[in-house]
């Protein structure tokens, strides 16, 4: 197949338009000296373009072209992330957002610093690390798919074109830059999808008979318990992502972020209806009535370049550079959200925070520029050794799910949590978690849950659940019991080295200079927080 000199050109045209945007926006961050107009864009984002960012932060390259695979490979019932992540951005635009815009932090990680001190709260940042890794390795996988289909090259090559792309536009700006440059991303995607959907239906090639029986997919008896589990992954996997709290705490109001988040989980989950469908479409065609010249059937690492090839061969050229140009342009700027996010947190909580509190302004900035050099790297060298675009946007939520969320609800809504829970929580969800195997990453079980299949080497128990849940259990029991023994005078104080005898609340606000922080003498103490003027229960 030759180069496509038009999709090419509708590419190159989309890229220059997304970085010009960034450009001129990012001309706020250089103009300000403050390390807050880098990460939150001086906290002045207002409600559209808030919804705008939130949106298409969810609707990148894994959300569009994960979905199409999904549908086509396994039925839309088995398409559960659209509908799981956007559930989840639901509650915590209800929950999750008013609580932590409402404290002022800067990052997600700030409460665990606060609370447990600095050095757990890097720890717990590991999950997060690993889990913006694997996002952006599926998006840049999806970049790469979207690419080779146009271009004709290597899907390797086109990943390392795309990641250069994406980690040059993402330094070269801040939140100022990655969000309004989201406006245009949407309104791209949005536009080419919802115009090539319905050509991929009225394709001659495509008769939607053939899949009469298969498109809704099949949920057999002894995977239901699974399948609720991976629905809970994805619905409350995709609460605690340092990416959607970064636009989120970059809200000019408390009220702006609840609102914005809110109407961007309706936004995103209408925005899968169409790659659903066009994965549907794609699995019904007849690929030998078309221009495609590949392997026929699709083999099964084909499925994954579904959305691209449906859009190339089953869509009339002008509509096909419309949407294959606009799909390229919109994932590109959604891979800066998750560099950005992991970059944020390695700037501020851990190199600021505990390597160099003094650091100046300037030394921040390279700092984050050489993190977002480092992430990108290491998320491209993912994309090119995984083979699916949808499982790695669900691994995404995995370690969000049975480590980060419990910890993120527990330190907001219970008090009585300590840095000794945290850490034995995080332990256990971790060493759990990597003992149950994972396909995706090639690791083997090494804990066989009930109605484990063996020919299969599938976990059937929601074991997902099961770890989350023990951790949240550790973190609360572990807490409790080291509370009593150290307030009780049980265990000596010389023993405290995670200062459990600390009063710290997650209300000691970032930049707040006059807080301090007081050893507990009776477990029924309260102390008033003179930075923030708020009283908290001892811990």
């Amino acid at each position: 197949m030759a180069i496509n000199i038009p999709g090419l050109v509708a590419v190159i045209v989309f890229y220059i338009a997304i970085l010009i945007i960034g450009v001129y926006y990012g001309r706020k961050t250089s103009k300000s000296k403050s390390n807050e107009a880098v990460l939150l864009a001086d906290r002045s984002l207002g409600g559209f373009v808030s919804v705008f960012t939130i949106t298409a932060t969810m609707v990148g390259g894994g959300y569009i072209n994960g979905s199409a695979e999904s549908a086509a490979r396994d039925g839309v019932l088995h398409t559960q992330a659209p509908v799981g992540y956007c559930l989840g951005l639901l509650i915590a635009a209800l929950f999750y957002a008013p609580k932590m815009r409402g404290e002022g932090f800067v990052t997600m990680f700030d409460p665990f610093q606060l609370k447990y001190g600095k050095k757990m709260g890097g720890l717990l940042f590991i999950p997060q690390l690993l889990g913006d890794l694997f996002w952006s390795a599926a998006v840049l996988a999806a970049l790469g798919a979207t690419i080779s289909i146009i271009l004709d090259i290597n899907g390797t090559l086109a990943i390392i074109i795309s990641a250069a792309v994406a980690i040059f536009y993402t330094f070269m700006g801040g939140l100022y830059s990655v969000a309004y440059t989201d406006v245009i991303q949407l309104l791209f995607i949005a536009v080419g999808l919802v115009v090539a959907f319905p050509f991929s239906l009225v394709n001659s090639a495509v008769d939607l008979e053939r899949v009469s029986d298969t498109w809704l997919g099949h949920i057999p008896t002894n995977t239901i318990a699974s399948y609720i589990d991976l629905y809970l992954l994805c619905i409350c996997g995709g609460i605690p992502w340092q990416a959607i709290y970064q636009r989120v705490l970059a809200c000019k109001t408390v009220r702006v972020a609840q609102v914005s988040t809110a109407i961007a989980s309706v936004f995103a989950l209408l925005m899968a209806i169409p790659p659903v469908i066009m994965g549907v479409a794609g699995s019904a065609a007849d690929w030998n009535a078309t221009d495609y010249d590949g392997p026929i059937p699709l083999p099964d690492d084909m499925i994954a370049y579904i959305l691209p090839l449906t859009l190339n061969h089953l869509s009339p050229l002008p509509i096909a550079i419309m949407g294959i140009g606009a799909i390229s342009a919109a994932v590109m700027s959604s891979a800066d959200s998750c560099i950005l996010s992991t970059s944020s947190v390695l700037t501020k909580n851990i190199y600021q925070d505990i390597i160099r509190p003094k650091a100046s302004e300037t030394e921040l900035v390279w700092v984050l520029r050489i993190s977002i050099i480092v992430v990108g790297i290491l998320g491209t060298l993912i994309a090119i050794f995984s083979n699916t675009i949808y499982g790695l946007y669900i691994l995404c939520s995995d370690l969000m799910y049975v480590i980060l969320f419990p910890q993120l609800t527990i330190i907001l809504w219970m008090p009585q949590s300590n840095a000794y829970g945290s850490l034995v929580g995080f332990l256990v969800s971790f060493g759990l978690r990597l003992l149950s195997g994972e396909p995706v990453l090639g690791l083997k079980p090494a804990i066989f849950f009930p109605g484990y299949d063996a020919d299969n080497e599938v976990q059937l128990f929601p074991f997902r659940t099961f770890i989350m849940l023990v951790g949240a259990v550790c973190i609360i029991g572990v807490s409790i019991v080291t509370n009593f023994l150290f307030l009780r005078g049980i265990v000596p104080r010389r023993f405290d080295v995670l200062k459990c005898l600390r009063l710290r609340t997650i209300s000691m606000r970032y930049g707040t200079k006059d807080v301090q922080l007081q050893e507990i003498e009776d477990p029924d103490a309260t102390l008033t927080l003179k930075g923030s003027q708020k009283s908290s229960s001892a811990i």
